[in-house]
């Protein structure tokens, strides 16, 4: 399988490239030249299959000459042998809608599923190659975390992870800041995610810089995340043994929904995509309306939502476009300049595969408290948001609810809601009193670019 940018198609490169790069040269995301569908029966193989196998078996498909398949399965397996779930994830029934929990990991957010799977990709990579490879990462609080538990300690491999100061969870932050392995550097940003991910663009973008430092990311664009991230789609359906299904998805960044209508477009049988939001409601007001022209960012406290900047969005309208490279560079200009607007053929095209929703802050907390008191369960800010938007959508027992993160990550929002904590996990209890290490730093490119550039050749010494 070839793969090519949603903003030139005249390149073809390899997976093992594509997931080096992260983002193409010319600012694009990749995407498979072509599409790979499953047929009968390949589902009648995999219906019976475990996580691992499954997990196996799909992103295979996409990895061509990278890994073997065997050894991609003892690569999966040592993937996920922290994981406080035996399957990975669990389904859980609360009221007529079923949740998919995806934050059993060790940093507790979905991002460790496809993380982890990074992690050891890299490893593998620079087990053949006898390269210094430097990670770029942006995070709204969950991915960072993620990330840097996958790459913490590993031989040739710094990671750079770059936050919005003052605007993610303490317990988010103090994940990551509380790290004490010299190839992780934690940087604050005065300012927000969306000033976060246009700094990593920016570096990506400067071949000069990005070569000198061989610069990498696992941010959501990376192909690899997309990939891993489908195979929770395939469990979740298998186990519920269901015809179709819809899944609601709460999303800043549209990765984690985007995988999922790359599952439909492998052939899963799923309905509709709800795209759940909180009140920084770019992808709600897009695709409900198709004003894609991006607001004041406002901090909630679903702080992973709080994006403007939907990055993986742009691979949505490389395949509305009909895969016209051409056409989705125009349109990122006008992104860019923040005067897009979906025309009504666009809009209707999204609207066959996707739905959307927002809630505002009160009726997060609200959600929180009623699913509370109805079930005896804490929702994460997140996860409320997604139940709130199944139920304003009046959606069935055939829906979804993608659960992002664990509650206790959010001890504001739970102590809001409910007057208590959410306690963490034994093992994660210790960040609450470890001493943290980031570095502040301005909203500067130049800053930012010379820092890193320093901690690179520190470490070389």
């Amino acid at each position: 399988m070839k793969y090519i940018s949603t903003r030139s198609s005249s390149e073809r490169l390899s997976f093992e490239s594509v997931f080096i790069k992260g983002l193409a040269d010319d600012g694009g995301l990749f995407l498979p030249e072509t599409d790979y569908k499953f047929d009968e029966k390949d589902f009648s193989k995999m219906q019976n299959m475990s996580y691992y196998e499954l997990a196996t078996e799909i992103i295979h498909k996409f990895t061509g000459d990278f890994i073997q398949k065997d050894n991609l399965h003892k690569l999966v397996k040592k993937s996920y042998s922290s994981f406080r779930s035996k399957d990975v994830v669990k389904l859980r029934q609360v009221g007529k809608f079923n949740i998919l929990e995806l934050f059993h990991g060790p940093t507790l957010a979905f991002k460790d599923i496809a993380m982890q799977i990074i992690g050891n990709f890299y490893e593998y990579y620079l087990s053949k190659n006898e390269n210094f490879i430097n990670i770029i990462v942006a995070t709204s609080g969950d991915t960072g975390a993620a990330a840097i538990d996958a790459i913490k300690g590993k031989k040739n491999l710094n990671i750079f992870v770059l936050h919005p100061h003052n605007r993610i969870s303490s317990v988010q932050r103090r994940i990551m800041s509380t790290v004490k392995e010299k190839n992780v550097f934690n940087i604050a940003i005065k300012g927000n995610f969306d000033d976060c991910q246009n700094l990593v663009k920016s570096m990506f973008v400067d071949q000069n810089f990005s070569n000198k430092i061989n610069m990498s990311g696992v941010n959501s664009i990376n192909w690899a995340r997309i990939v891993a991230q489908t195979v929770y789609y395939f469990f979740c359906f298998f186990s519920l043994k269901s015809k179709k299904l819809n899944f609601c998805v709460p999303t800043g960044n549209f990765g984690d929904i985007y995988a999922g209508y790359l599952a439909k477009k492998m052939g899963l049988p799923i309905d509709k995509l709800i795209v759940a939001t909180n009140q920084n409601d770019i992808l709600h007001r897009a695709i409900s309306k198709g004003d894609y022209t991006s607001k004041k960012v406002s901090e909630t406290f679903s702080p992973s939502m709080d994006i403007q900047i939907a990055s993986n969005f742009e691979r949505l309208i490389f395949e509305i476009q009909g895969r016209n490279s051409d056409k989705t560079k125009d349109i990122m200009v006008k992104v860019k300049e923040n005067n897009y607007k979906l025309d009504d053929t666009s809009l209707s095209k999204i609207k066959k595969d996707f739905l959307s929703e927002k809630l505002n802050e009160e009726e997060t907390i609200n959600e929180i408290k009623d699913v509370f008191e109805k079930h005896n369960i804490v929702l994460d800010p997140h996860t409320a948001i997604g139940y709130g938007a199944a139920k304003k959508l009046e959606q069935d027992n055939n829906c979804v609810i993608l659960s992002t993160a664990h509650p206790s990550k959010f001890p504001e929002a739970i102590k809001n809601a409910l007057g208590k904590n959410e306690e963490l996990p034994k093992d994660l209890r210790k960040v609450l009193k470890e001493e943290e290490k980031f570095e502040i730093l301005e909203n500067s490119l130049d800053k930012v670019k010379n820092y890193i550039l320093n901690k690179v050749n520190e470490n070389k010494n």
